[in-house]
């Protein structure tokens, strides 16, 4: 008996040795059997390929063991021609797949996968190099120091281990990074001159660092003194980050500082886009990416003064019912407000722990409310943390990290605290809405969360127009729910929305009309009265990243525009939940997608 049942065992092991080598040999070698695979495949070996990715994701710690991803950069390598033709053979698949043969899920699967792969393949054909590695906001020098800094974990002796391995890959990755630079140049592409000074200006202070001030040491042996750990591991790790700064870390700094130094005279005298080879083109292809739209230029910077003019009559309603005089401009007025010392908090040394607690009481209360608004909330946290001092000068006013998958680290909203003018008590509340919740927070944890989506939907594909068009919406949305607790808190959400309106004009002006930098900032102060410091942070924020700051406004007129068409067609069946979920159950989608669920939404209602 023993020996018959161990003969099935044998053959059961044969069969699925059998299966499953040529499920491996199906997905690897030949069309996979499904689109999703597919794609999952697609999406697995990317991240393989990324072990920064594998460390944000946060669930594939638990595999370090065999991946070794959290002792390992991604290098940058020279290999242009592979990429083009991963990608045309990817595109050639997807088309393959026929959509009688897919389920309708599949079939947006599809389509989305179609417009990712190709405006990527697009970019890299046409303007590989037409961006700017070293920027003021995002820059490769940056985000090594707050990758490792903030999404690094360091729980075990191991992982402080890890952390040490990955600063001594610092200066390889800056080498690579150097090759892409040469190309760049090579190809009369360098950034304007602006961007030379705020980037130098980081690097020496990251090369002029002590070890006691370096925010790979400070925020390093701050988690190792946490460790159950002897007082000689402690101080091993103490000698092992400074020698890795001292022989990696620093070193690569300076070698990006001594490209800076070198084409700094090359710097672009001009703002805009356009006057890098091929520019104009390459900004249509920005648009298409960030919105997901075929808007041209044009279109959009229309769309961006009808706005304006829209949002400054609602505010100057506002304004003269506060009894403010009539015969200023908004601009003058809402600039009044900022300077205003009964909205302003008072410059003390504990000025940033107070205003991070206020945040925070703001999200607290906003997740309490939105439950009315939505069939299911977040499970992961949001905490809310005062940007680097490193960045905070040249930092956008907030921004958001999203947590990890397995809960280990929670979503963070990060605000801009550098400049006491850049947090009006006003505009606080529009800011947290939109970064946490019901804006970014909300949105990107319930798609981590959604089990219903694959990993493609997951994790493959996500674009701003969705995600910033939805944070841009939480803020109106929070408006309705009845979060603003007084006038002056709907001014400064419509402030917000009027920000991001200019920014449709201003980003078109820059890249496709050709405005200097300082006549977007005369324009953008003008209309919004931010300050000073804003005002200049936000438009070099354009000019680095072309066509991005386009894609809040549009997707949040589109979700508008959604909501308004079922509301009119549902009447009284219209239900808040029922729309928001058809918004956000599918992922980080474009736009033309989420028009696509909000009808099949509306016919379901009606039948």
């Amino acid at each position: 008996m023993i020996k018959k049942i161990l003969k099935y065992a044998k053959n059961l092991i044969i069969l699925i040795i059998g299966v499953g080598s040529i499920y491996l040999v199906n997905l690897f070698f030949m069309k996979p059997y499904s689109i999703d695979h597919f794609l999952g495949k697609e999406l697995v070996m990317g991240l393989v390929d990324s072990p920064e990715a594998l460390t944000y994701i946060g669930i594939f710690d638990r595999f370090n063991w065999l991946t070794k991803h959290n002792s390992k950069l991604s290098i940058p390598e020279d290999d242009l021609e592979n990429d083009i033709k991963e990608l045309e053979d990817s595109i050639k698949t997807l088309y393959k797949y026929d959509d009688s043969s897919l389920s309708e899920t599949q079939i947006i699967t599809k389509k989305i996968a179609i417009f990712d792969f190709e405006n990527n393949l697009k970019e890299l054909k046409e303007f590989p190099y037409l961006d700017y590695p070293l920027n003021q906001i995002g820059g490769i020098h940056l985000n090594t120091i707050e990758f490792m800094s903030d999404m690094h974990p360091i729980r075990t002796k191991s992982e402080a281990e890890d952390y040490i391995k990955r600063a001594d890959l610092i200066k390889d990755v800056y080498e690579g990074v150097l090759k892409d630079l040469e190309k760049q140049a090579d190809s009369g592409i360098f950034p304007p001159e602006f961007v030379y000074e705020h980037v130098i200006g980081q690097l020496n202070k990251f090369i002029e660092y002590s070890h006691e001030e370096h925010p790979l040491y400070t925020q390093f042996m701050k988690k190792v003194y946490e460790l159950d750990i002897t007082e000689d591991e402690v101080n091993n790790f103490n000698n092992e980050i400074k020698r890795a700064i001292d022989e990696s870390v620093t070193p690569g700094f300076e070698l990006l500082m001594q490209f800076m130094i070198r084409t700094e005279k090359n710097a672009n005298k001009n703002h805009g886009i356009w006057s890098q080879p091929n520019g104009d083109e390459y900004y249509k292809l920005r648009i298409r990416t960030y919105t997901t739209t075929d808007y041209s230029p044009e279109d959009i910077h229309q769309m961006g003064l009808d706005e304006v003019e829209r949002i400054s009559n609602r505010m100057r309603e506002i304004l003269t019912d506060l009894g403010y005089d009539k015969s200023k401009s908004v601009g003058e007025l809402m600039n009044e407000l900022n300077e205003s010392p009964q909205f302003l908090y008072d410059d003390t040394p504990d000025r940033k722990e107070i205003i991070v607690n206020d945040y925070m009481e703001m999200v607290n209360e906003a997740i309490e409310v939105m439950t009315d608004y939505f069939h299911t909330m977040p499970k992961s946290e949001v905490v809310v943390k005062a940007v680097p001092e490193y960045s905070e000068q040249t930092a956008a006013g907030g921004y958001y990290q999203a947590p990890a998958l397995d809960g280990s680290r929670p979503g963070v909203f990060y605000a801009n605290l550098y400049d006491i003018k850049q947090t009006p008590t006003y505009s606080m509340r529009t800011l947290a809405y939109h970064e946490a919740t019901p804006g970014h927070h909300h949105q990107i944890a319930h798609s981590l969360e959604n089990e219903d989506l694959t990993l493609y939907r997951r994790f493959g594909y996500g674009t701003s127009a969705f995600s910033e068009g939805w944070a841009l919406y939480s803020e109106r949305l929070a408006l309705e729910a009845g979060l603003a607790e007084n006038p002056y808190d709907e001014l400064g959400i419509l402030q917000s929305e009027i920000f991001r309106a200019v920014r449709l004009v201003v980003d078109t002006g820059m890249h496709y009309k050709r405005w200097t930098r300082e006549e977007a900032m005369e324009y953008m102060k003008s209309i919004t009265g931010m300050s000073d410091t804003e005002v200049r942070v936000e438009i070099e924020r354009y000019i680095v990243w072309p066509g991005q700051a386009l894609s809040y406004k549009v997707g949040m007129i589109k979700i508008l525009e959604l909501r308004e068409k079922a509301m009119s067609e549902l009447g009284d069946d219209f239900n808040i939940k029922d729309f928001h979920s058809a918004v956000l159950d599918h992922g980080n989608p474009p736009l033309f997608i989420v028009e696509e669920m909000v009808n099949s939404m509306i016919d379901d209602a009606k039948n």
